[in-house]
């Protein structure tokens, strides 16, 4: 991992580099946090997206970015029940490890939301269903509406993203390749 290369030892350009991969961290977990994510939860969001390596374990990212374990135990947790974060096991120990879903990290972030809206809108019609007439139930029409509206347009962008997902990655990676060296 290019974070921890510098604690063993290495160069001063790893140096530079773990404090360029820090600084970004703190850059990334402020919009995460501004977004609504707890403070430690967006740390560790951040530097598991970041960093270059497959699966991390709590102590791992603990020392990655100079936090307690107590910490980083917390952020994993939130991370792991918001679907942010995949718990697994390594195989060659018993220790947990986390990581992201490589395959598609923003589209199973942002786009896999249904059972969520699902919930939303079953339990407005609930609300439709038991309440009186009233303005209250008229906004419990309006929410399992809307419910049902994301869930239709989420599935549709889905299918779009996964037809143009590769040609807007190679895009960002061109760009990057023929931009001048900084």
């Amino acid at each position: 991992m290019l974070a921890r290369a510098a604690d063993d030892g290495g160069s001063m350009e790893q140096g530079t580099d773990r404090k360029a991969l820090l600084d970004y961290v703190e850059q990334f977990a402020g919009l995460l946090i501004a977004s609504g994510l707890q403070r430690m939860s967006a740390r560790v969001f951040s530097y598991i997206l970041v960093d270059d390596a497959d699966t991390y374990t709590a102590a791992e990212v603990a020392e990655g970015l100079g936090i307690s374990l107590a910490a980083v135990s917390g952020a994993v947790r939130e991370l792991t029940t918001a679907g942010l974060l995949i718990k697994g096991r390594r195989a060659s120990t018993r220790a947990d490890v986390y990581r992201l879903n490589d395959d598609d990290i923003w589209g199973s972030i942002m786009l896999d939301r249904s059972p969520i809206i699902d919930r939303y809108r079953d339990l407005a019609v609930f609300g439709i269903e038991t309440l009186p007439d009233g303005p209250g139930r008229d906004r419990l029409v309006q929410t399992a509406a809307f419910m049902e509206f994301v869930d239709h347009e989420m599935a549709l962008m889905r299918e779009r993203w996964n037809e143009r997902r590769d040609q807007l990655c190679a895009t960002y990676v061109e760009r990057r390749r023929s931009a001048p060296p900084r």
